[in-house]
């Protein structure tokens, strides 16, 4: 599968940004996805991930509350909303699928760039 974020930009703090990751294949469905990101001089963090089904989130504790992770199957795309940005929050911004749930991601997208001014 091939993954392409989009949807980065400049935004003040406390802003939003909706992130979206279109992927290609027929077999979307079927992927567990997550959205990762790594700022300069930093180690790549997990952000966000969604079952297959859309049934189960999971978040790290630096964005729960104000992230919020969704898919649309039919779309082929998964969607991260962000709000109450934080310049902290600056980072490239990429998505990840994966076929075991419990394993390790199999497939990486190009990046975003999301820029939160303080």
């Amino acid at each position: 599968v091939q993954l392409q974020a989009s949807g980065g930009g400049l935004v003040q703090a406390g802003g939003s940004l909706r992130l979206s990751c279109a992927a290609s294949g027929r077999t979307f469905g079927s992927y567990h996805m997550g959205w990762f990101r790594q700022a300069p001089g930093k180690e790549r963090e997990f952000v966000a991930s969604i079952r297959w089904n859309g049934d189960s989130t999971y978040y790290a504790d630096s964005v729960k509350g104000r992230f919020t992770i969704s898919r649309d199957n039919a779309k082929n795309t998964v969607y991260l909303q962000m709000n109450s940005l934080k310049p902290e929050d600056t980072a490239v911004y990429y998505c990840a699928a994966k076929v075991n749930p419990y394993g390790e991601y199999n497939y990486r997208g190009q990046g975003t760039q999301v820029t939160v001014s303080s």
